[in-house]
């Protein structure tokens, strides 16, 4: 790979998904040993000539000789660009471009309800993008469609349980959000937004588990006991990750119970009704 020199590419060091792409360029060699730099660690000189605000919802790439900034998909187009002109030439098309930086968007915006951290409040300079409304929602019915699209398909598969549609999946995804609103609702709204999010990507997670079992019970019957037990391994896994950003999120831990106490009770629905 052809290495952009003097270059320093700005990124989130409290995000998992900021640290494993921009330190990826400097493993492939598309950015030099020094490409990479933590938005907390930036000096005052450097505040002075970078757009801060801006920075936090759109990576920023920096010139070290010119000090000239460029930002999201600008950044990243340039830095492949370098190794692959024709990866540059045909992101700058602009329907592509336009694309682009909506997907780009919509992961920025959501990169803390994706892969969540613990918010380290002893730095003064915090990368923590701007809360959009119009993206968390996109980002809720993202995850709501594929999620309820999977266990449509899974739901399928097993015939002790009464035949299901997709509207039936869709309300129960969704429902989880309302039955779950009653026990934040004293919280401040874009926090609620915040758990719902949260609580979505814990269920596509659990989703995208049960779709390599889709795809090789369309090779090859699966009895439907082994079926039910990955069902039951997937809900014990998305149970701890649920756990695990509560406490991230520092909210009560009996939204793990209402969050058991709501599954338990769309079960006895579907196998009595």
């Amino acid at each position: 790979m052809k290495t952009l020199q003097n270059q320093t590419l700005l990124y989130d060091k409290d995000c998992p998904l900021c640290n494993v792409y921009t330190s990826g360029f400097i493993k492939v060699k598309m950015l030099d040993d020094n490409g990479r730099k933590a938005y907390c660690d930036l000096t005052s000189e450097e505040q002075k000539f970078i757009d801060l605000q801006r920075a936090t919802n759109e990576i920023a790439l920096i010139d070290n000789k010119n000090k000239t900034v460029i930002y999201g998909i600008d950044s990243l187009l340039k830095i492949l660009g370098n190794s692959m002109p024709w990866v540059e030439k045909i992101g700058h098309v602009k329907p592509i471009k336009f694309g682009l930086k909506k997907l780009y968007s919509f992961i920025s915006y959501n990169r803390k309800v994706i892969i969540p951290s613990k918010e380290d409040k002893t730095q003064t300079l915090q990368c923590v993008p701007d809360f959009n409304y119009t993206y968390r929602y996109i980002y809720i019915l993202f995850a709501t469609l594929i999620t309820s699209l999977v266990l449509f398909q899974f739901s399928k598969l097993i015939t002790h349980i009464p035949e299901s549609n997709f509207m039936r999946e869709a309300l129960i995804t969704i429902g989880q959000i309302g039955f779950q609103a009653l026990f934040i609702s004293k919280l401040k709204f874009e926090k609620q937004l915040n758990y719902f999010g949260n609580l979505m990507t814990v269920s596509l997670m659990g989703s995208l588990m049960l779709i390599p079992v889709l795809i090789l019970n369309s090779m090859i019957q699966i009895p439907e006991l082994v079926l039910l037990f990955s069902f039951g391994l997937t809900a014990t896994i998305m149970l701890f990750e649920h756990i695990r950003r509560i406490k991230l999120l520092e909210l009560p831990k009996l939204l793990s119970v209402t969050w058991i106490l709501y599954r338990l009770l769309i079960l006895l629905l579907i196998l009595f009704l």
